[in-house]
């Protein structure tokens, strides 16, 4: 199948295909295909399920190897109480039906962030924003625990406290093997430390990725800025899939998901509204551009180790 005759397929269904900006060859269609997700996800947990779970089979049949799904792809609860409540073990129902979900198209999944009731659940009372890593049978091969809690106030998105029902990570996750590239995981509010994106280029990766739920004034602003960023930085694919519109009467996500290339080139987008967009992972490309721009190789860590520590 054409790309032309894709994207009109895909458009007719409400998704959105971009192909990368760069001119390439013939072959490229033998390069591995990555979908990321845009969803609208509320309270209701089995209704969100069918709403993923529709991009990813319309991701399987366009041929896509791995689709990433955004930060809260199983619920935004109205508040911590609520979000406590609906939360669940990685060993629960709801992910079963992914790890089902995950064999039954024979692709891989990002799931962007899990809301999970850890092994200290019964000690805390308090959850994990958890970024699972499920291969094409369905088993998990990577666990991430967001590090950065987003405690921020800001003025028209209203006040943000993470930590009124979550507990920060207490590690970076080794990037992992996909057949899209080597993937280094992160979650939303992590975009703003270039110190974590910088540790896991320097343990191997080639994609980062953001799932996230971004607000509609901070989106604006720093959304695409911050992806770019990375990504330039980085001489990596950065993989961002979004939260968007309104989840329900206190709180809206930008959506605006996105794949941008090492050069810093966004190469896929998606429309408005929950859909999908599609994008090729050229590693042949991310590993010329290190060669011919070799920033890791001029770094002079003896001059700015200390990065990271609190302001004086």
């Amino acid at each position: 199948m054409t790309f032309e005759l894709r994207k009109r397929l895909a458009e007719e269904k409400g998704f959105n295909l971009i192909p990368r900006a760069m001119a390439i060859s013939s072959s490229s269609w033998e390069l591995p295909l990555v979908a990321v997700c845009q969803v609208t996800s509320t309270p209701d947990k089995q209704q969100n399920f069918k709403t993923c779970a529709e991009l990813v089979r319309e991701a399987a049949r366009l041929g896509a190897c791995l689709a990433f799904l955004p930060e809260a792809f199983d619920f935004i609860a109205r508040d911590p109480e609520e979000t406590l409540r609906l939360s669940e073990p990685l060993s629960g129902n709801l992910l079963g039906e992914y790890t089902q979900l995950a064999r039954e198209c024979g692709l891989w999944l990002s799931l962007g962030g899990f809301h999970e009731r850890g092994q200290d659940w019964k000690q805390t009372q308090k959850i994990y924003n958890c970024h699972v890593i499920l291969n094409n049978k369905g088993s998990v091969v990577a666990t991430y625990r967001k590090t950065h809690l987003c405690d921020v106030e800001i003025p028209g998105q209203g006040p943000m406290r993470e930590s009124n029902s979550t507990i920060p990570g207490p590690s970076l996750e080794s990037p992992v093997s996909t057949p899209a590239g080597k993937i280094g995981l992160a979650i939303c509010y992590d975009m703003r430390f270039p110190e974590l994106s910088l540790a896991l280029v320097q343990a191997g990766a080639e994609i980062l990725t953001y799932p996230s739920a971004f607000g509609s004034v901070t989106g604006p602003a720093h959304w695409e800025v911050l992806l770019r960023a990375r990504a330039i930085e980085t001489q990596c694919y950065v993989v961002a899939a979004a939260q968007c519109g309104r989840h329900h009467e206190k709180r809206a996500s930008y959506g605006h998901s996105m794949v941008v290339d090492p050069w810093g080139t966004v190469v896929a987008r998606c429309s408005e509204g929950p859909g999908l967009c599609l994008a090729r992972i050229d590693l042949s490309y991310l590993r010329q551009l290190r060669q011919n721009l070799p920033v890791f190789q001029h770094r002079r860590p003896d001059l700015y180790s200390s990065l990271g520590h609190p302001l004086s």
